[in-house]
Formats: structure tokens, C-alpha cells, sequence
């Protein structure tokens, strides 16, 4: 049976594999986002930055690869059959927990996943262990207790130093710096600037790292050690003059900083997060090498001492991950389809805000307000006055739709990087998706990036991710002691099919993201629009985006009206349920679309924007309009069939219907003349809508004979009198926005 544990160590490297592929994927965002936020170079330059980053940091991390082999668990108290149930658990619940949280676009942390995983399935297996003996032994004596809290313990509590220490050394630069940055107080503090943030990253990358190097011998280690302060002062001294030579040479220093925090990130990123890739499954493999060294025998009561020892990963396994890390960040669609999240929620003005409003949010904003209102009141005002011009946007030097400035980027890389790196260099896996992430908040909330108008919404997404992480380390934890659960009763036979199982789920995943990936192209135009740095190239690819939206909007208008009168008709309150859910949610979809067209609509020729704006923001007013129009037909409609009332008499349905069914085919025609810019057709649409107008009217005005001359069910009357007034006002709405389109054009 011994080439079972070998088909299960096998797969456990294939796992690997596959984590080292989609963890660079998923976490490509966390040393790339402030280079590309700031766009400081290429994306190609930024790419080949970030990958020798990446490869020099999967060298250097073999220290870390101890968390897997006994951070979590005691292996002398476990058998070799009870670890390899823990480390397939952990493997298969990973890729399952990645596969749906990719799935709902929740944010998650492949440490918190791994760590919680091991604590899940670790419990289970300690959890049986106990009750079937009368050793005396406790969950402690299985579970290394104190350093797993150690570790979770450094986990949360880095979300709250990364918060606070991106937030203070940013306000300490800004106060530096100003938003107007190439001033002349910069000739002398960029070079110490410089040379004080290149020597930081230095000192955590090379001294703290260092010690960890397979190659590196005792003698050497005991040098950098004993002269430290020297070599230290030394790079501080010849990095200050080398950057303060780049500034006399116009070279922007900022942006070296930026590629070099950028290189420093990936290293501390492969240096950490390589554990949660391959740590368990080499921790798999040094089991299996041990067993079979043993002999083989039984695998029930051969015991993991051995995992006690320090990890040695050879250097072969390290340079292999290296190298398919670095791949996969150069090809890796995902790694170049950087997400927006923490983009859009640092930016410097409102942007496109990705999350609503919550009441918590809600209450921090007010309760800030009056703290921020107590201190400036007490603040004198030669200092706020000071303060006030340190701040001031309007001469801020930003590149063109840049997200934020390089003094901010270059403040986020560099504190990351030294907070993560500070945590390798201590072996406690923090997650570089939690520092970057809080880094990034905590330096946009310095930079006054969050406005009244925008901070309630850039809260609730903070709240958001970190709800998410959170979420992450209890379903972690829960389903790594289920699955170890079953596969301990199951044997090796509900162990094959979980391990099967599993792989099924890999390639679903792949399979799923490839679709995802091949629907989220379809802003392209957007994208492209931010890329023309001509104002007066703008107008006519604006103009044929907001065409695409407007006929994406109709053809869901024809859609949802055509859904929702059936669904009263028919009485179909599931249908009418799944109306007002789409309705609901397609709320922020239209308004995060005007911010959108708005921006691009910025980025035009300013004469010829600003004659054409009115008729813009007129058209997207007679949007809304429609948008709520088909709001008031879906509740009232949801809430009569929901509550069983009477249903419309057959002869008004049958009436209404022959109506109805015009509108839509004028609202599709009218669809296509928008993408098509037939201006002249949507002339002749607009003639059309204004007919059905009337014969809405005439059929409000043939209710209104009924409900005083017949005994009518008056609250039927009244759902009928809503559905007639409102269709009413669709052809009203959808007449002016054409007409409004029209003058824009």
C-alpha cells in the first residue's frame, strides 16, 4: 500500500504547483498595484521588476517553510498516515476555499486560508486522538498552541500597525512634499528621502534575510552581523548621494523608489506567501522520505519526530518555484488583470466607488467628523494655515489618470515591504494581502483622498475585505476539520475520492476564471478611452461608448418591463422576486456607469465638452427616470401577487398587453439606433413613443370611467392605474432621453 502515500505526496506537488500558479495570480495585486496606480513606468517594465523580485524572494525563503512542518502541530504525537490526512485536507480544502471565494469576487488570503486550515484539520485529528486514549495528553500537547497564537496574533495585529504606520509616515511625507513636489526645498530632501527608504528596504532584505540563504556560510553570517551598523551607514551614505545625483540629472527619483519598493515587495511577498504554496506538501514529501527510510512497516505507527528538525529545503525546490512563479507573473492572465479593489478605494479624487454605504460606515464617518472638527477647533490657525498649504491639491503633479501621486506609491512599497519582511525575517507568516491592503487605506486616508462624498463608501469597502478575511479563516478552519474528519472514518478509499474530487475542482476553477476572464472585457472601450492623451481625440470614441451603453441599458429595460408585467399577469412572484432583486442591484451599476462617463467626458476638449455636457447629463437624468419607472411597476406588482390579492381581470390584461408589447419593440428598435447613432431613425422613434403616450393615456382614461361607473376591486384598479401611469411615463422618459442623445451627438 505504500504507493498509495506516494500517489498522495504526488498530488500534494501537483497542488503545489497549481497554488504557486494561482496564488502569484491572486496576490500579483499586492506588489504591483502601487507602480501601476502611479504609473511609473510600462507595465512590461514594471512586470520584469516585480519577477526578479519574485525569484530572488523564493530563494531566500526557506526559513519560513518551518510554519508547515511544525508551527501549527506537535508531528512527535502523530503518526505518519494522521499527517498525511492533515496535509491532503489542508491541500484540498485551499483549492476548494479558493475556488469559491474566486467564484463570489470575495477578497481572500492564501495565509489566513493555510494557517486556519492546519489549526482545522489539526484539531480534528487531536480531537480524536484524545478521546480514543487515556494517555492524559491535552489539545496542547498536540497542537502547538502558543506559536499558533503567535502567529494569528501577528496576522490580525498587522492589519492595525500596517493601517497606522501607512497612515502616519504618509502624512509625514506629504507634509514634506506637498502635492507640488518639484519644488525647491526638494533638491536636498529627495536625496535623504531616498537614501533612507533604499537603505531600510536593504537592511530587512539582505540582513534579516540573509541568515536564511542555504548558501550562505556561518562565517559570513557572523561578519554581517557583528558589522551591521557599519554596512548600514554605509548604504545610507552612498544611496543619499546616488539619489541626490539621479535629482541633479532629472531623474525623478520618486519613481526609482517606487520600481525599487515594487522589487522589495515581491521579494517579502515570495519570501512569506512561498509556505502557503509548497510548505505543506514538502512537508509532505520529508514525511514520506523519512517513512520510507524506516522501511515502510506501518504507516499507523511510524511517528513524525522527525518534522522537528528545521526545514533544509534544498535549493533545487526553491529555484523550481522560482521559476514557476516568475512565469506565471509574466503570462498569468489574472496577474495582468490587476484588480481594481484597493485602486479604487486609494485613489486620490472619487473615482468609481466599488462598494454602498452601511450603517456602520455611516456612523464612523460622523463620529470622525467631530473628532477631526475638535481638533482643527483646538489646532491654532498659523498651524492649520501651514497644514492647509502642505496640502493643497491644486497644484498636484500627477500622471495622466494615474490613480495617485509617486510620493504616495513610493510610501506605500516602502512601508509594506519593510512590515512584511520584518515578519519573515521573525517566521511569522503575515498576510501580504492584509499589509498592502491597509498600507494602501492608511496612506489615502493621510493624503486626504477620502472625501465626505466618498469616505462613507470607501469605509464599507474597508469593512468589506476585512469581513471578508475574517470569513476566510473560519470557513478555512471548519472545512480543512470536516474533510480530515472524513477522510480519517473513510480510509483510503474516501481519501482517493476527496483527493479526486479536488482535482475535479482545480480544473473547474481554471475552467471558470477563463469564462470570467472572457466576460470581464467588455469595458474595454472605457479602458481605452483613459489611455488618449489628445482631449480633442476624445469626443468621438466617448461618444461611441455611451452609444454601447445606452443600448446595453434599453435592451435591459425592454427586458425587465417585458419580466415584471408577466410575471403580474401570470402572477409569477418568483419572477417578479428576481426582478426587483436585478432592480435593486442595478442601482450602483448606473451610477458607478456616470462617474465612468463622466470622467471620459473630463477628459474631452473642454469647448466642445462644455457645450455638449448639459444635453449628457440631461439624457442620464431621463435614465434614472426610467430606472425608477421600472422600480414602481416591480414593487407595487411583487407586493400584490406576493400577498395573494386578486389578479388584473383577464379583459385589461388582454388590453394592456397589445400595448405593452408595442413599447418593447420600440424600446429594441430604439436600442439598436442608439448603438447604430441613427440619429435620424431615433427621430422618427421618438414619433412612436409620443403615439404610445396616447394610447397609455386613452387606457388610463377608460380605467377611470370604470372605477366610477363600475364595482371595480378598487386595490386591483389602483395596481392597474400604477402599471398604465408608469408605462405612461417609460414612453415620456425614453421620448426625451433620445431627444437629449441626440443634441449631445
Amino acid at each position: 500500500m505504500d504507493w498509495i502515500y506516494l500517489g498522495f505526496v504526488i498530488f500534494l506537488f501537483i497542488l503545489a504547483v497549481s497554488d504557486l500558479w494561482v496564488g502569484v495570480s491572486n496576490d500579483a495585486v499586492n506588489f504591483l498595484n502601487s507602480a501601476i496606480g502611479a504609473k511609473v513606468a510600462r507595465f512590461r517594465t514594471i512586470i520584469i521588476v516585480a519577477a526578479t523580485g519574485v525569484f530572488l524572494g523564493a530563494i531566500m525563503s526557506n526559513g519560513m517553510m518551518d510554519i508547515a512542518r511544525h508551527g501549527i502541530f506537535r508531528p512527535e504525537q502523530f503518526a505518519f498516515k494522521e499527517l498525511m490526512y492533515i496535509f491532503l485536507a489542508v491541500m484540498v480544502t485551499d483549492i476548494i476555499l479558493l475556488d469559491v471565494f474566486n467564484s463570489l469576487g470575495m477578497p481572500t488570503s492564501t495565509t489566513v486560508s493555510m494557517v486556519f486550515e492546519l489549526l482545522g484539520a489539526t484539531f480534528a485529528l487531536s480531537m480524536i486522538k484524545i478521546a480514543g486514549s487515556d494517555t492524559g495528553l491535552g489539545f496542547a500537547d498536540y497542537m502547538n498552541t502558543e506559536k499558533a497564537l503567535s502567529v494569528i496574533m501577528a496576522i490580525f495585529v498587522s492589519v492595525a500597525i500596517a493601517f497606522v504606520c501607512g497612515s502616519v509616515i504618509q502624512y509625514i511625507a506629504r507634509l514634506i512634499f506637498t502635492f507640488s513636489f518639484n519644488n525647491k526645498g526638494l533638491k536636498w530632501k529627495i536625496g535623504i528621502f531616498g537614501g533612507i527608504a533604499t537603505t531600510s528596504i536593504i537592511y530587512f532584505m539582505l540582513f534579516k534575510g540573509a541568515k536564511d540563504l542555504s548558501f550562505m556560510t556561518p562565517e559570513v553570517k557572523t561578519w554581517i552581523a557583528d558589522n551591521t551598523w557599519m554596512l548600514l551607514g554605509c548604504c545610507l551614505v552612498f544611496f543619499t548621494i546616488l539619489m541626490q545625483i539621479l535629482h541633479f540629472l532629472k531623474v525623478n527619483v520618486f519613481k526609482v523608489i517606487v520600481l525599487i519598493g515594487t522589487f522589495a515587495l515581491a521579494t517579502a511577498f515570495a519570501g512569506n506567501d512561498l509556505v502557503n504554496f509548497i510548505g505543506v506538501p514538502l512537508a509532505g514529501f520529508s514525511s514520506y522520505q523519512d517513512y520510507m527510510a524506516a522501511g515502510g512497516g506501518n504507516p499507523e505507527s511510524h511517528m513524525m519526530g522527525v518534522l522537528n528538525e528545521s526545514a533544509s529545503t534544498p535549493l533545487v525546490f526553491l529555484v523550481a518555484a522560482g521559476v514557476v512563479m516568475v512565469i506565471a507573473l509574466a503570462t498569468s492572465k489574472k496577474a495582468h488583470n490587476v484588480t481594481k479593489t484597493e485602486i479604487n478605494l486609494a485613489r486620490q479624487d472619487e473615482g468609481d466607488e466599488m462598494f454602498g454605504s452601511s450603517k456602520v460606515a455611516r456612523s464612523i464617518v460622523r463620529w470622525s467628523n467631530s473628532t477631526a472638527n475638535f481638533i482643527i477647533a483646538a489646532t491654532p490657525d498659523k498651524v492649520k494655515n501651514w497644514i492647509d498649504k502642505r496640502f493643497d491639491k491644486s497644484t498636484i503633479e500627477i500622471e495622466d489618470n494615474a490613480a495617485y501621486d509617486v510620493v504616495r506609491a513610493s510610501v506605500n512599497l516602502v512601508v509594506a515591504s519593510l512590515l512584511i519582511a520584518l515578519g519573515t525575517s521573525l517566521k511569522l507568516p503575515l498576510s501580504t494581502t492584509y499589509v498592502t491592503f491597509m498600507v494602501a487605506m492608511g496612506t489615502s486616508l493621510a493624503d486626504r483622498a477620502w472625501s465626505r462624498e466618498s469616505a462613507v463608501f470607501r469605509i464599507t469597502g474597508v469593512l468589506s475585505v476585512i469581513g471578508g478575511w475574517f470569513l476566510t479563516a473560519a470557513i478555512a478552519f471548519i472545512s480543512a476539520f470536516v474533510v480530515a474528519l472524513l477522510m480519517y472514518f473513510g480510509g483510503t478509499v474516501v481519501t482517493v475520492i476527496i483527493v479526486i474530487a479536488g482535482l475535479a475542482v482545480l480544473i473547474h476553477s481554471n475552467i471558470k476564471y477563463k469564462e470570467k476572464s472572457d466576460t470581464a472585457k467588455g469595458d474595454q472601450a472605457f479602458q481605452e478611452i483613459l489611455k488618449i492623451s489628445d482631449s480633442k481625440k476624445v469626443w468621438e470614441p466617448f461618444l461611441n461608448y455611451v452609444a454601447g451603453n445606452d443600448k446595453t441599458f434599453l435592451d435591459g429595460v425592454s427586458g425587465q418591463y417585458t419580466a415584471v408585467t408577466n410575471g403580474l399577469m401570470q402572477e409569477n412572484v418568483k419572477a417578479l422576486r428576481r426582478s426587483m432583486n436585478d432592480l435593486k442591484a442595478y442601482k450602483t451599476t448606473l451610477k458607478n456607469l456616470r462617474k465612468k462617463e463622466t470622467i471620459c467626458l473630463r477628459m474631452a476638449d473642454s469647448e466642445t465638452a462644455l457645450v455638449k455636457s448639459a444635453w449628457f447629463h440631461t439624457a442620464f437624468n431621463y435614465m434614472e427616470q426610467i430606472y425608477y419607472s421600472l422600480r414602481r411597476i416591480c414593487e407595487p406588482a411583487y407586493e400584490h401577487v406576493d400577498n395573494n390579492f386578486s389578479p388584473i381581470p383577464e379583459e385589461y390584461c388582454n388590453t394592456f398587453i397589445i400595448v405593452r408589447d408595442e413599447l418593447v419593440a420600440a424600446t429594441q428598435r430604439l436600442a439598436q439606433h442608439f448603438k447604430d447613432r441613427d440619429y435620424e431613425a431615433m427621430r422618427a422613434e421618438e414619433e412612436t413613443l409620443a403615439s404610445l403616450q396616447k394610447k397609455f393615456s386613452d387606457l388610463r382614461k377608460a380605467l377611470m370611467v370604470d372605477i366610477q361607473e363600475k364595482n371595480v376591486n378598487l386595490t386591483v384598479a389602483y395596481l392597474y392605474l400604477n402599471l398604465i401611469q408608469e408605462s405612461e411615463q417609460l414612453c415620456i422618459s425614453m421620448k426625451h432621453y433620445a431627444r437629449a442623445s441626440r443634441k449631445m451627438a
